[in-house]
């Protein structure tokens, strides 16, 4: 491991986050159970496992191979990898992948065992008279570029420096809720996988129209989902700024030219939409829900409420059928 890497690790130790994948372990292979296979460029990826794996104390996965690609990231513990005939020390935050034939043996941590969020695919390259009239030529670019990386990439380990963990998350999440366009869903997250991974290989000159970070967008996304991870607690614009990295007046400005509203509007809006899903969900006293929502009495509920649907949270209950 290079010393940026080294000290990289050092740091996130020393925040004591609490584990974002936890919510994985409830089901770790429910994701495995999905037939998920699409077309891209000229590609067919076929996902064969994608799932949280928490390894025993010590445990071993002795030396072994796949005809297929395999992704290999770690959230948590620590560990080694032997590939072909060289070690690697494995920790929180890096990633390595196993390509077609590369053997390979896994070695957890006797005191701090570690999880692995793995992707398992299959990458078959199409025959051309099978291409739809309709194929985007950039996609297809972009699919080439993305599968000779990653046929190239060095087996050693490196640092998720474009998180592609979070996309096995957002995979996760999807399954759960079973949104509108589930399919879709997951087939971007698993490309976004393919895609990030590769990029953290790519030479400064392989790819010239990979876009640099918007920040005020970044800050916003940023700003948002602390929002709906936290609404429950009492919340301020301070608060969030901080986390932001921001000065509150920027963030508000933020807020101003990327949500077209303002950190006030936005965090009433993530409380009352987790609000309404209780309330078509669940048979819950409208007191104990709007206590869990930041609202310290129903009174101060009430006419936010109203003001924005038109009726009490009783009546929105009955109008759509909750008895």
């Amino acid at each position: 491991m290079t010393e940026p890497h080294r000290n990289d690790l050092q740091n996130r130790k020393k925040t004591g986050a609490p584990f974002p994948f936890a919510r994985m372990a409830r089901k770790r292979n429910a994701l495995d159970r999905l037939d998920l296979q699409f077309r891209w460029g000229r590609y067919g990826i076929r996902v064969l496992r994608c799932h949280l794996m928490a390894f025993e104390p010590g445990q071993v996965i002795g030396f072994h191979k796949h005809s297929e690609f395999e992704f290999h990231f770690i959230p948590k513990g620590k560990g080694t990898v032997t590939i072909q005939d060289r070690k690697y020390e494995l920790g929180e935050g890096l990633f390595y992948l196993t390509g077609p034939d590369v053997i390979h043996e896994q070695r957890s941590d006797d005191e701090d065992p570690m999880f692995e969020l793995c992707l398992h695919c299959e990458i078959v390259e199409l025959d051309r008279a099978a291409e739809a009239e309709w194929g985007d030529k950039l996609e297809e670019r972009e699919a080439e570029e993305c599968v000779r990386l990653l046929q190239t990439m060095p087996p050693e380990p490196a640092l998720d420096r474009y998180q592609a963990m979070n996309c096995f998350l957002d995979a996760y999440r999807a399954w759960e809720e079973q949104p509108v366009g589930f399919y879709t869903t997951m087939k971007q997250t698993v490309l976004q996988i393919l895609l990030r991974a590769a990029r953290v290989h790519a030479a400064p000159g392989d790819s010239g129209n990979i876009p640099e970070r918007d920040m005020k967008d970044h800050r916003f996304r940023l700003a948002t989902q602390f929002i709906e991870d936290n609404e429950a607690r009492p919340l301020t614009l301070e608060d969030v700024a901080e986390k932001v990295r921001v000065s509150p007046r920027q963030l508000q400005r933020i807020f101003r030219s990327e949500g077209n509203s303002t950190f006030h509007d936005w965090l009433e809006h993530a409380r009352l939409q987790k609000i309404c899903s209780e309330l078509l969900q669940t048979d819950r006293p409208i007191e104990d829900i709007a206590l869990d929502h930041g609202y310290s009495t129903p009174n101060y509920l009430y006419p936010v409420f109203k003001k924005k649907y038109g009726m009490t949270p009783s009546a929105y209950r009955r109008h759509h059928g909750v008895r």
